[in-house]
């Protein structure tokens, strides 16, 4: 096949700052916004309810189409060049603009969350009857708004505070320039030698890495705090028990399932230590493993891709499960919807893009050839086929909540892996289960050390200021907890707390557990694929798509699971522990 497109293509949403079509939808959303003003203003007067209703649904939907494309188009661009200056001018006019329509938002909602016939008008009308998890969550988190005038300011006030914060935390990590011998690289480069075969250059890069950190963590240290410090304030501010009970009322889940997931977690937890004071010794060591060997390759699996042996690898893999799956990445590969290599300026890790409105996604990923960018580009292609899935929901259900956004990701990993393992034999065999056990580890382990941070210094910043020093102890202490003596104690990572993006959202805070929920969630998922088989699929696709119009609970009843129940969370990584003792017999 001929050689495809490397960096991705946003023509189908504009074709740049001085598309027409970009300059007349920004003129749109400004008067969208004085319009939704005004009309806001009136509805508390409003004489027919049943009318101003429909309107309002009709007004947020617009506001919702206009504003997701224009934002995703801003953003996309930033992610490949964050030092643009002149997509940062966009998304400061962008930011601004959508800062103005809180208070009519707010509005709206009240005068939905005020209506008392509400079940009637649910049941006359179709579209309303597609928005009634919608609307009932509404009048539910109603409760939780301030006053329009108070919503109008924090929106405008946030620009130049937690979303500031969060961007400068982006702009430092993705321009951070990194000695490493006697070259200046990225950090994504030096964070991807952690894979190298060589144990000198894995533990060079490690030191590089905590030196060119050392230079930003005061500076970032600031981003965290007053992050963690307006999301206490607003939280007490509207009435939230803490921020964790916020964000799970805004991911639509039970903190019994929550407790459940980590109950289970913390009792495997001795396993995954087995696994890594193992691996330690393979590879030479006896006080258990170092952090910078965390992500060493044992056996020898050297198999390097291109982009194009990557989409044929992929395709031919998922025809096996969906033909629809495997239809869509190769349309992902084929149309430009990725960004493959890294470069300076270009932010670091993977994400994809969902785009329900154009019927498309976009994916970043900072491909270097190996396996594991591979399983990586299954993983975000996971994403896009939930995105898949939910595009022909009307324009306000497209939001799943952080639980189950890493499920379809994980499904993906769980289904590649398999099949890669089992075509595989001796040392080749060894280091894909590997492989595959480090990353379980990360969202286990991990995952569980980031959550037990962000919960220490939520609270700590309610009282006092975290300097850089205190934030690397607390981050060691996670860190000792969910690693125990699985890790060597003198070789832990002090400044995961700067590199991860996900502490330094205001609006999105505890974006650990759910990787730990996609993971273990999908693992179930995929066993019962494997017991079902293709009559399987069609209740894989309605557990998806209902994951915008319904709580965690009632979605993974689609696929016929409890997840308030700890065992289902013990038998998923019972599946993980049985890997652990393979991957042990395998390598004694």
């Amino acid at each position: 096949m001929l050689s495809m497109k490397k960096e991705w293509s946003l023509d189908e949403l504009y074709r740049g700052y001085d598309d027409p079509k970009y300059k007349e939808d920004k003129e749109n959303l400004a008067r969208l916004i004085k319009e939704l003003t005004d009309f806001s203003s009136k509805l508390a007067h409003s004489s027919d309810k049943e009318k101003s209703l429909l309107e309002v649904i009709d007004n947020m939907e617009r506001f919702q189409l206009l504003a997701e494309r224009l934002g995703s188009f801003v953003y996309l661009k930033q992610s490949v060049n964050t030092t643009d200056s002149e997509t940062a001018n966009e998304i400061n006019y962008y930011e601004k603009q959508v800062s103005m329509i809180s208070k009519p938002m707010a509005m709206m909602k009240k005068f939905i969350a005020g209506i008392d016939r509400l079940e009637e008008y649910i049941g006359k009308y179709p579209k309303l009857k597609e928005y009634e998890f919608i609307l009932k969550e509404i009048q539910e988190e109603s409760k939780y708004l301030l006053s329009d005038d108070v919503e109008e300011v924090i929106a405008k006030l946030n620009i130049s505070a937690g979303s500031a914060w969060g961007n400068m935390q982006s702009y430092l990590t993705s321009t951070l320039e990194v000695e490493y011998k006697d070259s200046i690289i990225t950090l994504s480069e030096v964070r991807n030698k952690a894979y190298d075969e060589d144990a000198t250059v894995r533990r060079e890069a490690f030191a590089a890495e905590l030196a060119a950190l050392e230079k930003i963590k005061d500076a970032i240290s600031f981003s965290l705090n007053n992050i963690k410090t307006q999301v206490n304030t607003i939280c007490e501010m509207r009435g939230y028990e803490s921020p964790l009970d916020m964000t799970l009322i805004q991911s639509r889940m039970k903190r019994e399932t929550l407790d459940a997931m980590l109950e289970a977690m913390r009792q495997y937890l001795p396993a995954f230590h087995r696994y890594l004071k193992h691996k330690a010794k393979l590879l030479g060591h006896e006080s258990g493993l170092p952090w910078y060997d965390l992500f060493a390759p044992v056996g020898e699996s050297n198999k390097k891709f291109t982009p194009e042996e990557a989409r044929d690898y992929l395709v031919s893999h998922f025809e096996g499960f969906s033909d629809e799956l495997a239809a869509m990445i190769a349309e992902a590969f084929d149309n430009a919807w990725i960004d493959f290599y890294p470069r300076k300026g270009k932010v670091g890790g993977a994400f994809c893009s969902n785009l329900p409105f154009i019927k498309q996604s976009r994916i970043l990923t900072n491909f270097t050839g190996t396996l594991n960018d591979v399983v990586t580009l299954a993983h975000e292609l996971g994403h896009a086929y939930h995105g898949m899935n939910i595009q022909d929901h009307l324009p306000l259900n497209y939001d799943y909540s952080m639980p189950v956004a890493e499920t379809a990701s994980t499904f993906n990993e769980a289904l590649i892996m398999e099949a890669i393992v089992n075509e595989s034999e001796g040392k080749d065999k060894i280091a894909l289960i590997e492989s595959q056990l480090q990353d379980a580890t990360q969202i286990i382990c991990d995952i569980y050390s980031r959550f037990l941070f962000e919960s220490e210094v939520f609270e700590k910043c309610k009282n006092s200021f975290l300097f850089a020093d205190e934030l690397k102890e607390i981050m060691l202490s996670a860190q000792r907890v969910a690693y125990g003596d699985g890790l060597d104690p003198n070789w832990l990572h002090p400044y995961m707390w700067v590199l991860k993006s996900h502490y330094y959202s205001e609006s999105l805070s505890f974006y650990n557990f759910p990787y730990a929920f996609g993971g273990l969630f999908a693992r179930g998922l995929y066993a019962k694929f494997k017991e079902e088989g293709k009559a399987f699929v069609p209740k894989y696709k309605a557990l998806l798509k209902a994951t915008t119009v319904m709580s965690v609970e009632d979605a993974a009843k689609q696929a016929e699971i409890d997840i308030t129940n700890p065992d289902f969370w013990k038998s998923s990584l019972r599946t993980i522990e049985e890997m652990i003792d393979q991957f042990i017999s395998l390598t004694k």
